[in-house]
Formats: C-alpha cells, structure tokens, sequence
C-alpha cells in the first residue's frame, strides 16, 4: 500500500468488523485515522488493538451517532483536522427479525443509520474533503443490494417491512448515494472523488483474531474453513475500501469490490449496471433523502469549515 503520512481519514464504525480492519490497514500507512463511533470505551479498545498491530499508529476518535441527525454537525467540528483525505462509510446495522425499529428522529432504522446519516454526514464533511488536494467519500455497500430495488413511495418500509429486504434496500440506498453524488461532484468540477464498494461475503470464522475485540475459538476457526471457498474473512473484506481510498488510479463513479463472483478476492473494478446506474431513481433517492433530513452534500473549492456560513441547511 502506497504511504499516506499527513493525511487524515474518517471511518464510520472503525472500532469494530470490517470497518476496524479498514482502520487498522489505513493507520499501517502512516496516516491519522480517527474512528467515528458512538462508543468511546469500544473506540478506545479498538485504538489500542490497531497501535498493537501497526507500532505508533496515529489513531483518534470522534463519538458519531448517526441515528441522530442532529448531533453530525459537531461530529464533524470535533475532527482535530482543517482538511479531510477520505472518509468510509462504513458503519450501518441489520436487523434478523421484526419488529421496525425506528431512530430517534423517527426514521425506520436501516434506512436511517445505513443511508440518511452517511448522507447528512457527507453535507456536514463537504468542507473538509473540499479543503484537501483530492478528498474521497467511500461509500460501503453490499451484494444484497443486488437483488433489490428502491419503492421510492415507501423508502421508510412502513407498509412492508421485511427485515433482509429493507437492509437490502438501505444498501442500494447507500450505493445509489454514492453515485449519484459522483454525478454532482463531476459537474459541479470539484475536486473531490465519490467512490463505492461492496466487501463481498465475510465471516467471523474467517476473520484473524483481534482480542479482545474479536476472539474465535479454534473450533470455530476450523469449522468456518470450508466457506473460505466462497467468501472471506473481514480483514480482506476490508480491501475494496483501503484501495478505493489509497489507489491513485481510482476515478470517481467507479465501484470496486472482490473479483471472485463479487464475494472473496483481492478487489476489481466491477461495471456500474442495471438499477446501480440508474440515474433517474438516483436524482429521486436524493430529493427525498434532502427533505428526510433537511440537508444536502455541496462541495466546492476554498470553503470553510463545518461552522463556516457556506455550509448549506434547507429547511
């Protein structure tokens, strides 16, 4: 991996899964990664896990609840930077059974963590990846997204709510975010990349022990051996994400993920097709995710920081 000393980079849930080993593959470039998390002890053992790894790693954290849309703002103000290399979007949640869940603002819950608080997010961090040379927003998505498409009549899942479906949904939401955001950003002519993986298929099994963060038993590790076949553990699950932060090469709107049927292997470029491309449900998506969370991802060159007055807020 190409080395990264001086910049920053942000993590939505780098203390823990696939999003850690992101963390802890950027910090072994010599870069500051700050892990954004809604729990500072978890934040914490993470750090100490990735200094345990890579010797004077430059880690920090920031407390980021991105079910809640009112406190991104002074996330955003807490990073210890005046400029922003790339963030992942990476945190997000999925729920097995029923019932919905909804966030504190109201939002059914996947939908609200996995897409409308990365788009918030990105509003609030506009300033900061426009402040540096070529900043990045890196936008995790899924192969379950695959299978499903948008009811932009009822983004929320309010009247039918199927867990596996509505996570589904809320990562193509992501996806189609990060896209969509390419298009802007490419003719507005900033600086600034958007970029989308999908980690493919990843098991704790396969996974290399992190104690205390991540522990598997020898029993547990044999076992998962023969799904390595078709998928991997979460360290490599974490490469699409490292390279399309660290890759000079990388060109916005593109969509990296594993090379062996999308689920295991180091990371391609894959074609952006079908619904992923579609840019109608895109332009959609981002309207109603504008009214949904009274904010809207604007870039441009030389603006100020997150408090700055050119940071727009629609009503």
């Amino acid at each position: 991996m190409p080395r990264a000393v001086g910049k920053t980079f942000l993590v939505t849930g780098g203390n823990a899964g696939i999003g850690y080993f992101v963390a802890e593959q950027l910090a072994g470039t010599g870069a500051t990664v700050v892990l954004g998390s809604r729990d500072a002890d978890k934040a914490d053992a993470a750090a100490a896990s990735i200094r345990s790894q890579v010797p004077d790693a430059r880690v920090r954290h920031i407390r980021l609840d991105l079910a809640d849309l009112g406190s991104l703002k002074a996330s955003a103000e807490a990073l210890p930077t005046d400029r922003l290399d790339a963030v992942v979007h990476n945190a997000g949640v999925k729920f097995d059974q029923p019932p919905r869940r909804e966030t504190g603002d109201g939002h059914e819950a996947m939908f609200g963590i996995n897409h409308l608080g990365h788009f918030a997010l990105t509003h609030w961090l506009a300033p900061l990846l426009a402040a540096a040379p070529e900043g990045r927003v890196v936008t995790t998505g899924s192969f379950a997204a695959k299978s499903e498409r948008l009811d932009l009549e009822d983004l929320q899942s309010t009247r039918d709510y199927q867990p596996e479906r509505t996570y589904g949904r809320s990562k193509l939401a992501q996806m189609l975010f990060g896209f969509e955001l390419d298009r802007r950003l490419r003719a507005g002519g900033s600086t600034v990349r958007s970029v989308v993986t999908h980690p493919g298929g990843a098991l704790d099994s396969l996974t290399p022990p992190r104690p205390p963060l991540h522990a598997p038993t020898t029993g547990e590790r044999l076992r998962g051996l023969p799904a390595g076949i078709l998928v991997q553990g979460k360290e490599a699950a974490a490469w699409s994400a490292v390279r399309a932060v660290l890759d000079p090469t990388v060109r916005g709107g593109q969509l990296w993920a594993p090379k062996i049927f999308g689920l295991r292997g180091a990371p391609r470029l894959r074609p952006v097709r079908g619904h992923l491309a579609d840019a109608e449900v895109a332009a959609r998506l981002w309207s109603a995710s504008l009214d949904l969370t009274g904010v809207e991802p604007e870039f441009g060159p030389g603006r100020p920081g997150p408090s700055g007055a050119a940071a727009a807020v629609h009503p």
